[in-house]
């Protein structure tokens, strides 16, 4: 077996097992397989972390991730599944960051960790064990690596930048009616 083989072999193996699991994992938000909640259930889980609306947010990322994992798995149109595989774990760090990198302690391990090799194949390519490869790479050219990374993270910045700042609005407002009740509850006692 030759180096170039071998090069082959093991990125057919990253994108069976990352798109593998990418795509179980994005069909437990949209179809409730694999123990999964289903959009209805995770849209409400998407809202409660402050995706809102939590029902578009639930279908885009179990698109991301199941129709990005399929499509790394099979390798084909490799630049935009990876990027696309990756936006949505990007997403889901920026849920998990305030537990810790850990995923024992609800940290962003794991999201990250596919995000990065999603990221990887999207750069490194399918190898020739793959439909990309087997179609003349029509949908695997050059330019489409920093395009659809590029377009990726504009997009993910937008969304995880909106939850953000919905997050920041709601413990401010939260605050604020603490505070209120407060100030309601000291001038309600007898001078």
């Amino acid at each position: 077996m030759t180096s170039y083989d071998r090069r082959d072999l093991g990125l057919l193996l990253l994108r069976l097992g990352a798109g593998g699991v990418l795509a179980a994992h994005g069909t437990q938000k949209l179809f409730g397989w694999f123990g999964g909640h289903g959009i209805e259930g995770t849209g409400q889980f998407m809202e409660s972390v402050g995706y809102a609306p939590g029902r578009a947010n639930a279908t885009a990322a179990g698109l991301a991730e199941a129709g990005g994992g399929a499509l790394l798995a099979l390798g084909l149109a490799t630049p935009a599944a990876g990027a696309a595989a990756a936006g949505a774990m990007a997403g889901a760090s920026a849920v998990h960051a305030p537990n810790g990198f850990f995923n024992a302690e609800g940290g962003y391990e794991y999201a990250a960790t596919l995000g990065l090799a999603a990221t990887g194949l999207a750069v490194a390519g399918p190898g020739r064990l793959s439909l990309d490869h087997a179609l003349g790479h029509v949908f695997d050219r050059g330019w489409m690596v920093p395009t659809a990374l590029g377009v990726t993270a504009a997009v993910t910045a937008l969304v995880v930048g909106a939850r953000n700042k919905r997050l920041r609005k709601d413990e401010q407002d939260e605050q604020e009616a603490l505070f209120a009740e407060e100030e309601a509850m000291f001038r309600a006692q007898p001078s």
